[in-house]
């Protein structure tokens, strides 16, 4: 079977790229001149160059992704291989499958392919004989392979578009899918809480609680908890003892004085003229009844944003600054010179000049000094600590003779409580086994701390007293949910009657054209689901959050046929068929290999991998 030039040029550019590039990038000198090939599928074999160079493309993808470098172990374990490899099976199946069916191209279209790449013309812009042959050899290709692979790929790509055009799914399909997106519901709901209860809810007894704690007790289960023996040190330990000397915190003081004293600032709007006369005119219209300084904004095209200022001190106003630092809260002064051009300034804001002494600061400032010094102290005495627990003291040792404070945790995923909310103790909890030798390691604040497993407790049910508390909440919610409940039962066939929310003492709440996906504040998850799935003057109770709420579907509201729902029925059409040509053509490069079969050698596999550093 035979086509046309029905190819395109840029599928041509692709063969021809490949072509080309050949082993660039892999270095076809770090393989085997014995090796041609990994493996064939049916008749058609699997070229060793072309395997490598993919794999090279798909490695180099990974690092312009990631911006580090992927050693090729990591690359086996994310399947990089496996996928290069799976791809090249099903491209020579689908070749194989070709031949089968007697798909190619002429001669006469191939050679009208070839001639028409400009790698292959001369000087004059036509075919050159030498430059084909030429650019060939220099990449390793024979005349004859060359033709073949792109036989090949013209065939294939002939047989994936036969496989992937002409799908069309039914527009019943979509109109479906379509209501199902689209439809919104009008609905009425109210909620009842305990405040809502015909009469008070009793105290339980033990009894009641032992008996609720028995039928429920997976609701009460502690987690897998880690029992940990620790030593810390923060640098908030050592700050009293620390004494810094009068000459360092006044030159603190010094580093800081912008920090401490801030000249008197304003808060300006500034207006730019082109010319004096054009800003003396605006000046001038101020004085004139119902002109204000937000007219001449406007009149400039301008919003009053694009000229504030925001809060400046004298000197950045250069020779304005004298002027506007004399006017009070409120006047526009001006025209006045600036790099921009004459301008009138606004004056929105005083903001008084701050002054700080030394004496004022020093409290801030011993803190500031003993804090950091504390953390360099904590850093240098870690290394001591380091070299303790290395030579065989135990934590309590260390406790013992260093200024390590000790302590212990019963630990959890989520324990947030003391030493476990900083983020470096979760992280060193979490991965600790009773293996591992105790090691001084780096907290947030600067302190450091090391850790010891004594025990792993399972997952295990409280003790009853342990968790009185939650179980007396727990039974209480349920208590208050199972009355409510049978309260919401009877009003049921009240408002399926026609009753009024409102007659029967309800506070109702009413909702209009809500999607599936909507979301409805104080509704628990999956509400709205539940509620797309009444009819019309259905009435249903959910439980919500130890309350519980009655709702009433009152309209059904069909998709609305308009500009957007026609783009989203043309989006929906047209995702869906390129889905099931997607698949249509999965399952039939599936099929194709497993007819022709596959034969792959791992020794040609590994001889390609063991060039890949």
């Amino acid at each position: 079977m035979a086509t046309g030039k029905s190819i395109s040029k840029t599928f041509v550019w692709i063969i021809i790229g490949l072509a080309m590039l050949g082993l660039g990038g892999f270095g076809a000198s770090n393989l085997s001149g014995t090796i041609r090939t990994i493996g064939r599928v049916g008749d058609k074999h699997i070229d060793v160059s072309e395997y490598a160079r993919q794999l090279g493309q798909e490695i180099r993808a990974v690092e312009a992704q990631t911006g580090e470098q992927l050693p090729f172990s990591r690359a086996q374990e994310i399947g990089l291989d496996q996928a290069v490899l799976g791809r090249l099976i099903s491209e020579r199946a689908l070749d194989h499958e070709a031949a089968v069916l007697g798909l190619s191209i002429g001669d006469e279209a191939l050679r009208d392919q070839i001639v028409d790449i400009p790698a292959f013309q001369g000087i004059s812009g036509s075919f050159d004989r030498e430059a084909y042959t030429f650019s060939l050899e220099r990449n390793g290709t024979s005349e004859s392979e060359f033709e073949t692979r792109l036989r090949e790929e013209t065939a294939r790509t002939l047989l994936q578009g036969a496989m992937i055009s002409g799908v069309v799914m039914p527009t019943s399909y979509v109109s479906t899918l379509l209501d199902y997106i689209g439809e919104t519901r009008d609905f009425t709901w109210a909620r009842l809480a305990s405040a809502d209860l015909d009469a008070p809810l009793e105290t339980a007894s033990d009894e009641q609680l032992k008996t609720y704690f028995a039928e429920n007790t997976a609701d009460f289960m502690l987690p897998e908890t880690k029992r940990l023996t620790y030593v810390q040190l923060s640098p908030d330990a050592l700050i009293e003892s620390i004494d810094i000397p009068e000459e360092d915190l006044r030159a603190e003081f010094e580093a800081r004085v912008n920090q401490y004293n801030t000249p008197e600032r304003r808060l300006v709007e500034r207006l730019v003229y082109l010319d004096e006369e054009e800003a003396n005119r605006a000046a001038a219209a101020l004085e004139v009844a119902g002109t204000t300084f937000e007219t001449l904004v406007d009149e400039r095209g301008l919003a009053l944003a694009d000229i504030d200022l925001g809060d400046v001190d004298r000197l950045s106003l250069d020779a304005a600054g004298e002027t506007v630092f004399a006017a009070n809260v409120g006047d526009v002064v001006g025209p006045l010179d600036t790099d921009l051009g004459p301008a009138l300034f606004r004056v929105n804001s005083v903001l008084p000049a701050q002054v700080t002494t030394f004496d004022d600061a020093k409290p801030e400032l011993q803190e500031i000094l003993a804090t950091d010094r504390a953390r360099r102290l904590v850093s240098t005495m870690a290394q001591d600590f380091d070299d303790l627990l290395a030579g065989g003291a135990t934590l309590e040792e260390l406790a013992d003779e260093t200024d390590l404070e000790i302590g212990s945790i019963e630990w959890f995923d989520g324990n947030g409580n003391g030493i476990g909310a900083y983020v470096a103790f979760a992280d060193a909890a979490r991965v600790v086994t009773e293996e591992d030798f105790p090691q001084i390691e780096n907290l947030e604040d600067g302190g450091v701390f090391a850790l010891r497993l004594d025990e792993v407790l399972p997952v295990r049910p409280p003790e009853f007293e342990q968790a009185r508390e939650q179980i007396t909440a727990s039974w209480e919610n349920n208590q208050v949910e199972s009355r409510l409940n049978e309260q919401a039962a009877t009003l049921v066939p009240q408002l399926q009657s026609g009753t009024d929310f409102a007659g029967l003492g309800l506070t109702a709440t009413e909702e209009s054209d809500q999607t599936r996906t909507g979301f409805v504040a104080g509704t628990p998850p999956g509400f709205m689901e539940d509620v797309f799935k009444m009819n019309i003057g259905d009435v249903s109770v959910v439980d919500s959050f130890g309350t519980v709420l009655v709702v009433r579907l009152d309209a059904i509201n069909p998709t609305e046929e308009n500009e957007n729902a026609d783009a989203l029925s043309a989006q929906l059409q047209a995702q869906i068929e390129q889905s099931l040509a997607r698949d249509l053509y999965n399952i039939y490069s599936r099929d194709a290999v497993q007819r022709a079969g596959q034969n792959i050698d791992p020794r040609s596999l590994a001889a390609v991998h063991v060039n890949f550093p």
